[in-house]
């Protein structure tokens, strides 16, 4: 730690890949793995454009299920330490990016505010028809999910009419809204990986938050990283096949081992 203290120190533009290891302690429901259902369903059965377009209703009550989860969660402290590093570096002409795979909001709650969220948000949504992203915090989203969307296997779905789900309110649009988030089959908004790939191109230090480094993004970002000599730092519960290939691995839940790696460092000068 004291080794990467000292990098931390002298870096000037600090880029921080995240993935759902930062958010799991602020309880928040991956949809991966064992557990992973929602009713008979795992994400990815749910989480297409196929399904969409099949059961447009099962996939809004999945979807108005989740945001509902969300906003009763809270930013935790890895969260807190990453906003707050950003904030105070920026007094000092320095930069954090976070470059998150999460589409829980939980960073920009946490006040982060240079933040690429390459997978979308579940609080914004767009149109089928007329491709118009808004963000949305209603509770709940339209009157006919209400109550809608318990994860229990045995509740029927609701099997709302699609002029009841979600609707554009641009002018006399009244398209089919979706969640903007990128679906399983679908690819990365195109301009948000060219951010991306700026921002991995000026960085001179990458941290690897609460991500496999065998999932894409990391999987493809913090290698390409590494191998132009920019130290990365992984800091997850376990070691990932990527850990040999990066200078510092910190092992542990992220709201414990991220709050002192970036705290102020005694050189700081605050203005």
């Amino acid at each position: 730690m004291a080794d990467f203290r000292e990098v931390f120190a002298k870096a000037k533009h600090i880029a921080i890949i995240t993935g759902a290891g930062v958010s799991a302690e602020s309880g928040v429901p991956t949809f991966r793995g064992a557990g992973g259902f929602w009713r008979k369903w795992q994400a990815q059965e749910l989480a297409t454009p196929g399904a969409f377009a099949r059961n447009p209703s099962r996939v809004w009550e999945f979807y108005h299920y989740r945001r509902e989860v969300m906003l009763s969660k809270h930013p935790n402290p890895a969260h807190i330490a990453i906003a707050e590093c950003e904030k105070r570096l920026s007094k000092q002409g320095r930069s954090v990016v976070v470059i998150t795979q999460n589409i829980d909001e939980l960073h920009r709650k946490a006040g982060s505010k240079h933040l690429l969220e390459i997978h979308g948000s579940l609080f914004k949504t767009r149109c089928t028809n007329c491709g118009n992203v808004t963000a949305n915090y209603k509770s709940p989203i339209c009157p006919a999910l209400a109550g809608k969307g318990a994860p229990d296997p045995d509740v029927e779905d609701a099997s709302i009419p699609v002029e009841q789900l979600p609707q554009c309110e641009e002018d006399g649009c009244n398209g089919l809204l979706r969640p903007h988030v990128v679906w399983f089959g679908e690819t990365l908004d195109p301009d948000v990986l060219t951010e991306v790939e700026k921002e991995l191109d000026m960085c001179d230090l990458c941290l690897v938050v609460g991500t496999s480094s065998v999932v894409y993004p990391a999987a493809m970002f913090a290698p390409q990283v590494s191998a132009r000599g920019v130290p990365v730092a992984e800091f997850n519960m376990e070691a990932t096949p990527a850990t040999d290939k990066f200078r510092f691995h910190f092992s542990g839940p992220c709201g414990t081992t991220l709050p002192p790696a970036l705290a102020r460092h005694h050189s700081e000068i605050i203005a």
